[in-house]
Parts: C-alpha cells; structure tokens; sequence
C-alpha cells in the first residue's frame, strides 16, 4: 500500500550517493522536496533535477530541502550531481525499497512494451515527517517542476 497524503513518512530515507544514510531526523525543522525519478542523465530527468537546483534557492526560502531518489547506484548518483551542479543529495534506492514504500515503483509500458520502472513522483513532507501533497506523474512538469512546488 502506497504512502498517502496524511501519512508518516518513513524515519530511514536511504543511503546517499557518499554512502551516507539519510533519516528524517537530519532536516528537522524543515520540510522536504522528495522527489523519485526514474535515471539520471535522462533528458526528462536532467530537467527535471535541474528546475529543482534553478529553483533551490526559493525552495529554501520556502523551507524546503530537495532529496532526489532513483534506483541508480550511489556512482551514477555522484556523476549526476558533477555534471548538473546539482545542491541537493540524491538517494540510491538501488534495492527498490523506498521507492515500493512510496509507491512508486511499478509495471510501466512504452510502445507496447512492458517493463518495471520509477512513476516520476513528489511527496512534500511537513516539518514533522507528514506527507501534505503528491505530485503524480501525470502532474508532474519537468521544466518547470521547481515552480509547481512553490
């Protein structure tokens, strides 16, 4: 069962693309940008991540941190941020954990063909670990992403 608004978001995020574990605890105080994209160094998730670090400054104003969160491994996730100049950490759920916590893990199809993948989605969570909006995928615009959370 997918996480809903309303809901708690887990204590444990993951581990970050230096290895380090990342837990809700560590932005306490703040609220949080959680977004799941389906791989780096993709044009929708390059410009995705890169609304996101356009708009990091606003979003932080807004006491906001972003955490981006894919099932590519921490190397790929280290890559992605040099390449993009990207502020904020990425997660790699590489076992799919986090990523069938939320619900964002599932049967997707392209052109006839079915195949298991990321549904690019965004939880905001509140200062206390509540999640108070979803972004479907279908809500979701990559240009402008940054704008559609503020």
């Amino acid at each position: 069962m997918a996480l809903q608004v309303g809901d708690k978001a887990p204590e444990t995020l993951g581990i970050n693309q230096d290895g380090k574990e990342i837990k809700l605890a560590d932005f306490a105080g703040k609220k949080i940008v959680l977004y799941f994209y389906p791989k780096d160094n993709t044009p929708g998730c390059t410009a995705q991540a890169c609304s996101l670090r356009d708009g990091y400054t606003d979003l932080q104003k807004a006491g906001y941190e972003v955490i981006g969160v894919s099932t590519d491994s921490a190397a790929s996730h280290q890559k992605f941020i040099a390449k993009q100049n990207l502020p904020f950490q990425l997660i790699a759920d590489t076992d799919k954990k986090l990523s069938e916590i939320f619900g964002t893990w599932g049967e997707k199809s392209l052109y006839g063909r079915k195949y298991m993948g990321t549904f690019r989605t965004t939880f905001l969570i509140d200062e206390k670990g509540i999640i108070t909006r979803i972004i479907l995928p279908k809500e979701v615009k990559t240009k402008v992403h940054a704008l559609q959370i503020i």
